[in-house]
């Protein structure tokens, strides 16, 4: 037969290996990679350099006397960067890292600050959604820490939040709600990092489509398997080598694997197993996701 053949059983096996490459690297990249998590050293943890001597002590203290009065625990961490990791994976992990919160009560509370991300999220332990809810972080966040971030006053921003978590676990939510009211968050903003993951992610996803399925629909057969299109030569099939941009076989150079690869999810290098120093230690409580982020 003259002109375009239809792809063989070569081809279709070489398609869905490559398919199935694109997805085990979108995995890889965004889902694998995971930031290294700190020590817990007490119940503020300034790893960012946010907080000055003075404020951190008398956080320290006020949430120690806060926790004698009825074991809620809250626990302020400052960090250089997630990364590349969404923060509310991240405080997730953290959180059940650090075990905050008594383990039967699970009444923990982490108040977590990414510097270079310009990121925050207040996440919260189970026994605690009932109370902290989802709508009373989002008003701390967005009426107490993201104004005094933007002015440049981090220690003021992190302390008039832990006051009013303290204020509504001791069961005075109202003032909270009442200024939430007065000052409505402008919700209509669209955050720009989502928007960079799904043009990246559309990208990788779609490209590896158009790679797969156009060049032997609109290009010119050179041989069996070997097409040319835009100026580029593809080959499909085993065994094929390369000369072009797109390869279909392995070896490609990614790698979801252990080695060599550059990317790890494991526990090496010392940032797993780091456990509490300092005195302090969690209860062995944990989290579900409760909370809300947000950013300045």
């Amino acid at each position: 037969m003259n002109g375009r053949v239809l792809p063989g059983s070569g081809w279709r096996a070489a398609t869905i290996g490559a398919l199935l490459l694109a997805v085990a690297v979108l995995f890889t990249s965004f889902a694998a990679r995971a930031a290294e998590l700190p020590a817990l050293t007490g119940r503020v943890v300034d790893n960012a350099g946010l907080l000055d001597a003075g404020t951190k002590a008398a956080l320290t203290q006020k949430l120690a006397d806060f926790e004698k009065k009825g074991s809620d625990q809250i626990v302020v961490a400052t960090i250089p960067s997630l990364d590349g990791e969404e923060i509310e994976p991240y405080a997730n992990r953290l959180f059940r890292f650090w075990k905050l919160g008594q383990a039967k009560e699970n009444n923990g509370v982490l108040l977590l600050v990414a510097k270079n991300d310009r990121r925050m999220r207040i996440e919260v332990g189970y026994g605690l959604e009932g109370t902290l809810t989802d709508l009373h972080t989002k008003l701390i966040i967005e009426n107490d820490m993201v104004p005094a971030f933007r002015a440049g006053d981090f220690s003021g921003g992190i302390t008039k939040a832990v006051d009013d978590m303290i204020m509504v676990l001791e069961g005075n939510p109202e003032e909270l709600e009442a200024r939430g009211k007065r000052n409505p968050a402008n919700d209509s903003a669209v955050d720009p990092i989502l928007v960079l993951f799904i043009i990246l992610w559309a990208t990788l996803f779609l490209g590896g489509l158009a790679m797969a399925f156009l060049p032997p629909i609109f290009g010119t057969k050179l041989s069996p398997g070997v097409y040319r299109w835009l100026g580029m030569t593809f080959r499909y099939g085993h065994g094929a080598r390369t000369s072009g941009a797109w390869k279909t076989g392995t070896g490609s150079g990614w790698s979801t694997g252990s080695s060599g690869s550059g990317w790890s999810s494991g526990s090496s290098g010392g940032s797993w197993s780091s456990g509490s120093s300092g005195g302090f230690s969690g209860g062995g409580g944990s989290s579900g996701g409760g909370g809300s982020s947000g950013s300045w």
